[in-house]
């Protein structure tokens, strides 16, 4: 009689506690990677228009499931860029669940869309997303995203574009930092 009751004192006990008697099931945050950029930075950008600086923000939208980028790009009137030159883009970034990566859409006030996929090995402190389609621009023309994260607070973005046939070349760099919460 005793020993029926410590087994079941035993197995009530186990299929109660998560990792006795059953399995715990965690799910995993697709998301983790990006959840370092919620928020507003803003820091200087240098390539081919000339040294400028850039502000961004990121956000969560559509019930956590899209990180949603907004981007200002300013470069006053220089040696490089006489006229000066104010660019806007927004994106989104996605997690395919097919493709098992995130698929980055990038709107910019020219009319260029572009649809960048992550690439292998892309890691929690460097992402690289390359163009798999361009709209509005010739075929053939590719352009490539990185992100390298420096510390909590820090981060480097570096837009290179390719002609078709020709290798990656830079076109600007921006090195942001987060701005204090409001």
């Amino acid at each position: 009689m005793a020993r029926r009751v410590i087994w079941t004192i035993l197995l009530l006990t186990s299929s109660s506690v998560p990792g006795l008697g059953q399995q715990s099931t965690v799910k995993s945050d697709p998301y983790a990677p990006l959840r370092f950029f919620v928020g507003s930075w803003r820091g200087d950008q240098n390539g081919q228009p000339g040294h400028g600086t850039a502000e961004r923000t990121y956000a969560f939208v559509l019930n956590d499931r899209f990180l949603q980028e907004n981007n200002t790009s300013t470069y006053p009137p220089q040696e490089k860029n006489k006229s000066g030159e104010v660019h806007h883009d927004m994106g989104m970034i996605g997690y395919d669940k097919a493709r098992k990566k995130f698929v980055f859409r990038q709107f910019h006030v020219e009319g260029f869309v572009n649809t960048y996929v992550e690439e292998e090995g892309s890691d929690t402190k460097k992402m690289v997303f390359t163009t798999e389609n361009i709209e509005n621009v010739a075929p053939g023309r590719r352009a490539r995203e990185t992100y390298l994260i420096l510390n909590e607070n820090e981060f480097i973005e570096r837009f290179e574009l390719a002609e078709p046939g020709k290798d990656f070349a830079l076109y600007s760099e921006a090195h942001l930092k987060r701005m204090p919460q409001q």
